[in-house]
């Protein structure tokens, strides 16, 4: 595992920040990692200290809105939300889920699909409830987890 207070830039592996009480967010996660075939993805809990360390102070409360945060130090440090964070991740997926990373480049897809996010985001937890802590990752993507 990584020291979550190294620099940031000198890791080049984009990494995929979320809330680690939501259900849904770690199940959605799981599904990425099982699709992410190189694991050049690395993750970590909006919740954690890598996050702590390394998010914009206006980003570190984005578990309470629902967001998923991408953050990509190998291209100039670029940092997604929502929706374009997701199909940004999904491009470092298999190829069958590559193609709708393409969508994110796509104008006006994040905006219109950041209505559907935001909507899932208030929804989440009455439909899938919420963890009392972070949900430890599976020993299949432990490797790749940051915190």
């Amino acid at each position: 595992m990584s020291d979550p207070g190294q620099d940031l830039r000198s890791e080049s592996a984009p990494v995929v920040l979320f809330d680690g009480e939501c259900p849904l967010c770690n199940r959605s996660v799981a599904f990425l990692a099982r699709h992410d075939r190189t694991h050049r993805l690395r993750y970590a809990h909006l919740q954690g200290r890598f996050a702590a360390a390394h998010l914009p102070p206006e980003l570190r409360s984005a578990a309470r809105d629902g967001s998923v945060v991408l953050l990509e130090p190998d291209r100039g440090g670029r940092v997604s939300l929502r929706s374009a964070a997701v199909l940004r991740a999904l491009a470092h997926a298999s190829p069958a889920w590559r193609m709708l990373g393409w969508l994110a480049a796509v104008p006006g897809t994040v905006p219109l699909l950041d209505v559907l996010y935001a909507y899932v985001a208030r929804k989440r937890d009455d439909w899938f409830g919420r963890h009392e802590t972070c949900a430890l990752p599976d020993a299949s993507f432990r490797a790749r987890f940051l915190d």
